[in-house]
């Protein structure tokens, strides 16, 4: 077997408690007008408060856009871009969760090249690198600090859509996990489901014939020695720490190996990419307006069981790095995990209606970039037969 493997990160990734506290000086390498990019909640937060002073002591001259919304509606990214450019910001540092980093992404983005987001949806569509970005998450969950997506809900579609450009990935990361200390447990599981189903997807995702070039041909190349090395990674810690973030957010190690798996999935899956529980839970999302975390946490064992009969060394794979005893037990304990931490079982507890199941089956359909990712193809009957399942809660027909 040729191994072939890629990578794309940060330039720099820092990691580990009290790593927040770097941030002035790393910033001042970088740029003199620092704009931080966060949401309402955050701007006043003590954390949010401290690291302004350490960029106000470090010299740079710095403005706080906390108008960040939850999925980004594109229109929001676009006020924002339209706002900061008189400041004339050199830098930008997102802070917060997966769409406060993805709103840095994208004013990064507009803030260099003009336009509107609309213009940039796909893959290898920004002409060239942006300006300066630092993500400091305060979530662990979306990878973001270390991928090459951005995500934006666009209204005229009634979907999410994506940025996707390792022109995107930010200059900088800090992960400090004492962020996270204070994310509720609610918040916690979902974003923790979300990274253990990035983990998986793109663990388990299809395996290109690596022709020279395919890194610059696709961002997303599948499964590869790196990103499974990575992934695997992510899945032991995220196994073993998530339950316990859930139940006592104080817990430290928790946190540190919940914080750790997110990011090492998000650079799994920022080369592997991700494919059908991503696929369907965006229509999905787009009609019961609920988390991303829960929808593809909730889509993830169905996906899983329908891909079976192509992923048994996989499905092994993850056995061990989950502790479990062999491949048989992987799809049941992980319904067993989501549902200890309030992962809904169906796309009904969700809050989908029975006679949408057609409309999704068909939306996911068109998400070729993700479904073409997929190690089991899914044509349109068989699509309608999964998220019928996945309504159900019944996962024996798709075995």
């Amino acid at each position: 077997m040729n191994l072939f493997g890629t990578l794309r990160a940060p330039r720099e990734l820092l990691f580990g408690a009290g790593q927040r506290h770097a941030l002035g000086s790393i910033a001042a390498r970088i740029g003199r007008r620092a704009l931080i990019v966060t949401d309402t909640r955050l701007a006043a937060d003590a954390d949010l408060l401290s690291l302004v002073r350490q960029l106000d002591e470090a010299g740079l001259a710095v403005m706080v856009d906390s108008s960040t919304l939850p999925d980004v509606p594109v229109d929001s990214a676009m006020s924002s871009s339209v706002g900061a450019r008189s400041f004339e910001p050199d830098l930008v540092i997102g802070v917060g969760g997966g769409s406060c980093l993805d709103m840095a992404k994208c004013v990064a983005l507009l803030l260099t090249h003009g336009g509107q987001p609309q213009d940039y949806y796909g893959e290898h569509t920004v002409p060239g690198p942006v300006i300066p970005l630092i993500a400091i998450p305060t979530t662990a969950g979306t990878g973001s600090e270390v991928t090459p997506v951005a995500v934006l809900s666009d209204a005229e579609r009634s979907l999410k859509v994506g940025i996707s450009s390792p022109h995107l990935i930010p200059t900088v990361s800090i992960c400090d996990p004492e962020l996270t200390l204070s994310c509720p447990p609610r918040l916690t599981a979902i974003a923790g489901a979300d990274a253990l189903t990035h983990a998986i997807e793109a663990f388990t995702a299809i395996r290109r014939d690596p022709v020279p070039g395919i890194s610059q041909q696709r961002v997303f190349v599948g499964k590869n020695e790196l990103s499974d090395h990575f992934a695997l990674s992510a899945i032991a810690l995220l196994w073993q720490g998530l339950e316990s973030a859930c139940r006592n957010g104080a817990d430290h190690a928790a946190r540190e190996k919940v914080m750790l798996g997110s990011t090492l999935a998000g650079l799994a899956f920022g080369v592997a990419g991700t494919a059908a529980a991503h696929a369907i839970q965006y229509p999905v999302g787009a009609l019961t307006h609920t988390a991303h975390g829960l929808g593809v946490a909730c889509l993830m064992p169905y996906v899983m069981t329908w891909n079976a009969p192509l992923m048994r060394d996989e499905l092994g794979r993850i056995a061990q790095a989950a502790g479990l005893d062999g491949p048989d037990e992987v799809i049941p304990a992980l319904v067993s995990l989501f549902a200890r931490i309030g992962i809904p079982g169906t796309l009904r507890d969700l809050g989908l209606e029975e006679e949408r199941i057609d409309w999704v089956a068909e939306q996911s359909s068109g998400i070729t970039r993700l479904i073409q990712n997929n190690p089991r193809p899914l044509n349109p009957k068989e699509m309608r037969n999964l998220v019928a399942a996945a309504y159900r809660g019944d996962r024996s027909c798709l075995n």
